[in-house]
This record gives structure tokens, C-alpha cells and sequence, in this order.
């Protein structure tokens, strides 16, 4: 966990997740998708502060589209995320991870990390046996819990929650498999909110995760998550520090939603 720069922290800061293993994992089962469709495209921007200076530092694009493996049909999630051509010469980062979610379960059947960061190249391609709780990667297998996600199917699943059925300080609990470990992760529901952003006024739900200490975040319940208060449940609002200086994430542009954008209140 310690070479995640930039499209890993930006899931984590986008959907409110982060590693702790302090904390017991549900299984995170039993949801349907009535939250996203295919052929959605959701873009971000990332704002990188020092001194109190925002720097539109890189963006982040996430994409759904119908496929099929082993005649099941799943959901191909993309997430694309790179630094600016401006800000390459501080960091270089071009990343893609990609899930394959099994449309009937949401639970990932396969996961693919294609990462340049800084120079620095890794290369995954995880397969998830849901019968024998299995994550076959290329340097091993290892024992999971039901139901567990990786870092792009949690985003999704955790898109379909059903928050009104929550109270403030709420906390839920899954589980996820990433550089072949298992952490147990949460989101703490915190009410709802306005937000004002790049892109405009929105009502919005406010969650928050809470992060251990590492090369990039703080340790603590730092972060704040905002996302639409309404059916699509996309992010649109993400602050954190981090240790040097803050990160700040818009929403910039959406495509093929599912659901109208109500909570939109005021476009800029």
C-alpha cells in the first residue's frame, strides 16, 4: 500500500474509502445496481493546494460499459486518472484499474491495475473464485472473505446504498482486496448538506472515511465526501489534507446518467 499516488487515493477520496484493518468487515452482499447504467461517463478534476494556492493538478475519468466473461454478463468500470501535462515534471502519473463486476451480485469477477507513477510500474490482473473465496493473482492466490470488492467495484456497490435508512454516525463496514491483502474499510454517514463547486450548488449527501496515516493522507477522519442526493449518488465534492498541503475534487462533466440530476440546485 505504500506506492498508492493518485488514481487509488482519488477512488478512496472520491467514494470514501480507506484501509484500516481496526475495524469488522460485513459482507457487503445483497445490493442491486439501480444506481448507474451503461455507458455512463463521470469526470473529475484534482486540485492540489499548497499555501492556501488551489493548482488544477490532473483528472480522472470513470466509464461503464456491457460485457460478458464466462457467459455472465458483467460491468466493464474504467477508471482513467492522470496528472496534467503542466504538472508532470513535479509527479508523472498515468493510471488505469479496471473491474468487471457481475451484473446480478455487483460483486467483481475480475480486476486489472495498469500504473505509471513517477516511473514507477506495476501491473495486476486479479480473477475473484466467489465459490472458493479465492483472489487469483500473477504472484499468488489468497483467501478472501464473501463478498469482497476491490477498489473500483466498491465505489459502485457503495453508489447503491440506500442512505435514507440511515442516521447520522452511522458506519458501514465491507471488505477489499488490493496488493494482495484483505482491509476492512468503513463509510460514516454524516447527514445531508448544500455544497457549492466548480460545477455548481447541489444538494448532497455527506460522508466521511476514516483514514490511517501513510505516504499521502493523515491519519484520522480528515476527508469529507459529498456526493448527489439523489438517485445517481455520484461524488461531487471530495477535501482532504494530505501531508503536504490539501486535495480537492469536482465533478466536471457527466454522461448517460440514469436518473435526472435533481439535486442539482444552481448550475455555475
Amino acid at each position: 500500500m505504500k506506492r498508492l499516488k493518485l488514481i487509488v487515493p482519488l477512488v478512496l477520496l472520491l467514494f470514501g474509502f480507506s484501509p484500516t484493518h481496526n475495524e469488522p468487515a460485513n459482507t457487503f452482499c445483497g445490493i442491486k445496481n439501480v444506481a448507474f447504467k451503461v455507458e455512463e461517463e463521470v469526470s473529475f478534476t484534482v486540485y492540489y493546494a499548497v499555501a492556501g494556492i488551489y493548482v488544477n493538478a490532473g483528472t480522472a475519468t470513470f466509464t461503464s460499459k456491457l460485457e460478458t466473461i464466462n457467459n455472465r454478463p458483467v460491468y466493464h468500470i474504467v477508471g482513467d486518472g492522470k496528472t496534467n501535462s503542466s504538472y508532470d515534471w513535479v509527479y508523472k502519473v498515468r493510471d488505469r484499474y479496471e473491474s468487471y463486476i457481475d451484473t446480478a451480485t455487483m460483486q467483481p469477477l475480475k480486476f486489472v491495475r495498469n500504473v505509471n507513477e513517477g516511473g514507477y510500474k506495476k501491473y495486476q490482473n486479479i480473477t475473484f473464485n466467489k465459490t472458493a473465496n479465492t483472489a487469483v493473482a500473477t504472484d499468488g492466490v489468497f483467501k478472501v472473505p464473501p463478498c469482497v470488492q476491490d477498489v473500483v467495484s466498491a465505489m459502485y456497490y457503495a453508489r447503491n446504498i440506500d442512505f435514507s435508512k440511515l442516521q447520522p454516525e452511522d458506519k458501514i463496514p465491507f471488505s477489499m482486496f488490493l496488493d494482495n491483502e484483505v482491509f476492512n474499510l468503513y463509510i460514516r454517514y454524516l447527514g445531508k448538506e448544500e455544497i457549492k463547486t466548480k460545477y455548481g450548488k447541489f444538494r448532497a449527501i455527506k460522508i466521511k472515511p476514516l483514514l490511517i496515516k501513510g505516504t499521502i493522507f493523515e491519519g484520522g477522519e480528515n476527508m469529507t465526501v459529498w456526493i448527489t442526493d439523489d438517485a445517481n449518488h455520484i461524488p461531487v465534492r471530495v477535501e482532504s489534507p494530505i501531508v503536504v498541503g490539501k486535495v480537492k475534487i469536482d465533478m466536471m462533466s457527466h454522461a448517460n446518467l440514469r436518473h435526472p440530476l435533481t439535486s442539482l440546485i444552481k448550475r455555475k
